[in-house]
């Protein structure tokens, strides 16, 4: 089932989400139900609480950016892997580079925009996969920006707060008409 995606404003998406155990309700029903509305809204990351969950729960899909780029874009973008598609429950990010890169981001939850985010090229995350089984992998160029951005989403974090405050001023207006939702998208808003 897809479903709707909260938009900016909603107070779920500033909230620190919750732990979960592999015995939360419905957990694969919920999972699946993500990875469905994520395509149609040409996403590459979806946070459960941009569905209304406030639990520590991502899927990430950089593979659909690595499968669209040329060769040298790819050499670029990505390092050590050929994107991902995976669930993160209950991650932990436990080490950041000091190397950092500017690049634009854009989020479901606020459609229309997109800004320049500085972050960590390379990290370091623990978690735990849909099938309940612990990780510790480490995730450089725009798979680890993708992680960084929806881990953002379970720590109650948008991308717009990396953006100076000259900048987010000049947002207001736009941010102002999503809460309201005021724009149009491809799929169904919250």
């Amino acid at each position: 089932m897809i479903l709707p995606i909260v938009s900016y404003g909603k107070s779920i998406l500033r909230q620190k989400a919750k732990d979960i155990d592999k015995d939360y309700p419905y957990l694969k029903e919920l999972i699946d139900n993500m990875w469905k509305t994520l395509y149609p809204a040409d996403g590459t990351g979806l946070a459960a609480p941009q569905v209304n969950h406030s639990i520590k729960l991502f899927i990430v899909d950089s593979k659909v950016i690595y499968d669209n780029l040329e060769e040298e874009e790819r050499e670029e973008f990505f390092e050590g892997d050929c994107g991902i598609k995976e669930t993160f429950i209950n991650a932990r990010i436990i080490d950041y580079s000091e190397d950092k890169w500017i690049e634009k981001e854009g989020c479901l939850s606020l459609p229309t925009l997109s800004e320049d985010v500085m972050r960590p090229w390379t990290i370091v995350i623990e978690y735990f996969d849909r099938d309940f089984q612990k990780h510790t992998k480490t995730f450089s160029g725009t798979t680890a920006r993708v992680i960084q951005h929806e881990y953002d989403h379970t720590e109650g974090k948008l991308y717009v707060d990396y953006v100076n405050p000259i900048k987010r001023k000049l947002l207001k207006g736009k941010l102002i008409k999503i809460s309201k939702g005021q724009v149009k998208t491809r799929y169904k808003m919250e």
